[in-house]
Order: structure tokens, then sequence, then C-alpha cells
């Protein structure tokens, strides 16, 4: 009884290794298309901000994107604030995003929906200068058109009420960041990650077939741009 235990762990380890192999070393889209190659020599330069298990992404402030995203205001992010230069955004799962905002508050039924299905939420904070050659932090330039796709598809991101994003109240992890409902589910095969993936393969980037964690990201993202 204990071998096949073992033999089925063993063969599960394996699969799940190589899932995660597939996923980070066939890239997504399989060929470069013209909007990964870059039609325009004006680009806009991104973020990705990793822990060990999420990815932010992060854009820059300027007068079109105050205006842009401007019902944030209303939510208590301060993106007026002439001290703000990025804006980051997170998509993630609604009970450990809200449940969690350090490890010593890590329970076992959010871990248990985000390891099943969970309802989504947007999570949308300010910063100001980043460092931005620190090793949690990776650049980006896409061209304009690419970054007006990636905009596009954040707004999409967020649950919409006659036409209006709709803030969570009392949700936050600090004093300037925001939680909005947000379209899609959680699971373990979508999650923050694969959103960031998403978000960056609309902006003409190439990722890994399927990147569940940050650091296959990583991977994908140096590999094939």
């Amino acid at each position: 009884m204990a071998i096949r235990v073992w033999r089925r762990l063993l063969t599960g380890t394996l699969l799940v290794a190589l899932l995660i192999a597939v996923g980070t070393f066939l890239p997504r889209p399989l060929w470069p298309t013209a909007e990964a190659a870059g039609s325009s020599t004006e680009t806009r330069q991104i973020l990705v901000l990793s822990n060990p298990i999420h990815t932010d992404i992060a854009i820059p402030v300027d007068a079109a994107i105050r205006a842009r995203f401007g019902f944030l205001s209303a939510a208590g992010v301060p993106i007026d604030n002439p001290a703000v230069r990025y804006l980051v955004f997170g998509w993630g799962g609604r009970s450990f995003y809200l449940e969690t905002p350090r490890w010593a508050d890590l329970k076992p039924l959010p871990v248990l929906r985000a390891l099943t299905i969970d309802k989504s939420v947007m999570h949308v904070d300010v910063a100001g200068m980043l460092p931005v050659d620190a090793p949690a932090i990776t650049r980006h330039e896409v061209d304009e058109a690419g970054f007006e796709r990636m905009l596009v598809f954040i707004q999409s991101s967020f649950a919409l009420d006659k036409e209006t994003p709709v803030p969570i109240p009392g949700a936050g992890y600090g004093r300037y960041d925001a939680f909005f409902e947000a379209n899609g589910f959680f699971n373990i095969l979508v999650g923050c990650n694969t959103w960031t993936a998403w978000a960056l393969r609309e902006a003409g980037l190439r990722t890994g077939l399927w990147n569940p964690i940050p650091q296959t990201l990583a991977v994908s993202l140096k590999l094939y741009n």
C-alpha cells in the first residue's frame, strides 16, 4: 500500500513538473507577431512587480492615465497626488486577496478557495519612484498600440455596475489602495500570474503558455522578449 501511495505521489509530482516546464518553455504566442515585434518607434515602459507568489503591473501615470482611471479617487486611491508616479494593478482570488495581507494572516479557508474556485477582485495601489533595478521589478518597453490594448484589458477586468467599477467598502491593505469587484473566477489554473501574463500579451509581449507562478513568468519573459 505504501509503495502505491509513493508511486502516485511521484507520478503526480512529475506531472506537475512537466506541466510547469511546458508552460514555461513553450511560448505564447508560438511565433512573434507584428504586435509582439513592435510596429512603432514610440514606446512606453511598464513594470512587473513580483513577490514569491504574486505579480502586479505598474504603469506610469500621466494626465491621460489620471483621466482614464479617475474613478479611483472616489475609492480613496490618491491618483491626483503629484507624488504618484505609478498605478499598480493586480487581479486575484477574493478570499485569499482580502483576508491575507500578510503571511501571518494565512488561514485554511482562503487557501482552499484559491486551490479550487473563488470570485475575483482587482487590487489597485499607487507608488512613487520605484527602484526599477531591484530584483523584484522587471522593465518592459511596449509600443503605444500595445500599451493601449493592455489598458483596455485592465479596464475590462473590473466588474461594472451601470458602467462604473464597484469598490469593495473597507477593503485595503493601507491608506492609499483599494479593492474592486472583478470579472472572472480565480482557481488553481487561472490565477493572478496568468492574469498578468495575459495583460502582457495584450501589450505585445510573449509569455509562456501557462505561467501560474511569478518565477516561471519571469523566465518566459526573459526568454522570448
